[in-house]
């Protein structure tokens, strides 16, 4: 018997152990190692030039993250033609000095933004159970956020707010149509709005929405955009190898809870696992915090368009320097 206790504790400890050295490595190792992914997407007219759109989301940004600041802030050497903010930019009331370091060089470039829930809103401790829970019941509003002196910095630096807009924009002199809708995690999307297919000759039609919402997904699928981006998933923010990620806090599915995957007949989505994590959740495992490059390359094929009405084509890109052909 007492073999087997020993056995028994020694197991116990050692699983214990393994436990504190993954929870140290997920709070105080991969959260703050910050990754720049790439993907190549052919969502272009044939015969355009490439554009190369930098996709930046959910930094939330404390006042004191200043090693996060300037991973940031040098994405500008990538000359990026396009960057675009998915929101979640806050996580403190003190903050917005902290975002506008960390973008400063980027507003340079010509860049399209929508606002996530922690823009509007701070965070909340949380039972991190909940979000396992398929039924997660109401959200709970945190202390209101300086986002109004967010937007006005951005729209000073001649950045564009897609929120329930339609814009055009020329980028890497390519005319550029885009229409963006408010938070779907705070059922703020009112894609109403915006609907309806672009009729002007454009190079890309771009779709942004902080929470990449199945229903705002099929609408802008439904219009024809080219590309959809959002944010707000965390890519799982703790994801099993082999598995894959848990939970994306959405309705989309968990296979395409971080990267570039087929939406409809037409469409593609991005969803990007962004740069930062809750401060009452500063943990991620196998998903490191990322912003990525995606080199948009033109079809080889342009495909009939048509109602494409959410149908699932593909699966999702699972890597870095992943070029879809």
């Amino acid at each position: 018997m007492s073999k087997l206790f020993r056995r028994l504790a020694h197991g116990a400890l050692g699983a214990l152990g393994l436990g504190v050295a993954t929870i140290g490595y997920a709070a105080l190792i991969e959260r703050r190692h910050w990754t720049l992914r790439t993907a190549t997407l052919p969502v272009l007219p044939p015969g355009s030039p490439n554009l190369r759109v930098l996709h930046v989301s959910d930094l939330h940004m404390l006042p004191g993250q200043r090693a996060k600041q300037r991973w940031v802030a040098e994405l500008a050497g990538l000359a990026p033609d396009l960057v675009v903010n998915t929101g979640d930019n806050l996580a403190h009331p003190k903050a917005v000095p902290a975002v506008l370091r960390a973008l400063d060089p980027l507003l340079a470039t010509p860049g399209v933004f929508v606002f996530g829930s922690n823009d509007y809103y701070g965070p909340t401790p949380k039972n991190p159970m909940r979000y396992l829970r398929r039924r997660r019941g109401s959200w709970v509003k945190g202390t209101a956020l300086p986002w109004r002196d967010l937007r006005a910095a951005m729209l000073e630096h001649g950045w564009l707010d897609a929120t329930h807009r339609r814009l055009r924009l020329e980028v890497a002199g390519q005319p550029v149509a885009v229409a963006g809708v408010d938070d779907p995690h705070l059922r703020r999307d009112r894609y109403n709005k915006v609907a309806g297919p672009v009729t002007e000759a454009v190079t890309l039609r771009l779709g942004l929405t902080h929470s990449p919402e199945p229903r705002v997904l099929d609408s802008f699928a439904a219009d024809d955009y080219d590309l959809v981006m959002a944010g707000h998933t965390h890519g799982g923010q703790l994801r099993v190898p082999g598995f894959g990620a848990l939970v994306t806090n959405c309705g989309l599915d968990r296979s395409r809870a971080r990267g570039a995957s087929r939406w409809g007949v037409h469409s593609w989505l991005h969803v990007s696992a962004g740069l930062g994590t809750s401060p009452y959740a500063p943990v991620r495992f196998a998903c490191p915090p990322e912003a990525s490059l995606l080199t948009l390359v033109p079809r080889a094929v342009e495909p009939t368009r048509g109602r494409a009405g959410g149908a699932r084509v593909g699966r999702a890109v699972s890597s870095a320097a992943a070029d879809i052909s």
